[in-house]
């Protein structure tokens, strides 16, 4: 009635705002997250989707980018990665940022260095909604977080997760 549709699965239920969004985008990471080895992002995605639901924007935005940063940390645990910082002379995967994790990412050549520049401001547009609007104290003015900003994370969190599953599925494990 109100144009917002709602989806069971993995036994949750999920709002859908868009039909097709959510058969292009969201449906592929859920389906690439569903892997055993993938579950502890499994688990944050679904539980973003389920803030989102809620309209707790904030936790949702947390969630999508804990669920981007698990996909990257499960593949680099995986191939058995050092994690790349320029800060930091010893990063353990466990506790290494996104930032990090995604020039790790390029440095193995999981993703093509021709997409650096792109791939880098997405997953940092993730990052900077969530800095901006969900992980720091809002100090003297309430920050309200729009739905929209909470929808954008987690359909850019799921395209990021998209492909890095099929990079690492599909390369060679440098």
């Amino acid at each position: 009635e109100n144009g917002i549709g709602y989806q069971y699965r993995n036994g949750r239920i999920m709002r859908i705002d868009s039909e097709y969004t959510h058969s292009e985008i969201v449906l592929p990471a859920l389906q690439l997250l569903s892997e055993p080895e993938f579950k502890p992002a499994m688990d944050e995605f679904l539980k973003g989707h389920e803030d989102y639901r809620h309209g707790r924007y904030e936790d949702a935005i947390n969630e999508a980018l804990k669920a981007f940063e698990s996909t990257m940390k499960i593949i680099c645990e995986k191939r058995d990665w050092k994690v790349v910082s320029k800060k930091r002379k010893k990063r353990t995967v466990s506790d290494a940022t996104a930032s990090e994790l995604i020039e790790t990412c390029f440095e193995h050549h999981l993703i093509p260095g021709a997409l650096k520049r792109h791939f880098t401001s997405l997953a940092g547009g993730l990052v900077a909604v969530r800095n901006a609007y969900s992980a720091h104290g809002d100090g003297v003015e309430t920050v309200e977080v729009p739905g929209y900003l909470a929808q954008y994370a987690l359909h850019l969190a799921a395209s990021n997760i998209v492909l890095l599953i099929k990079a690492y599925r599909t390369s060679t494990g440098s």
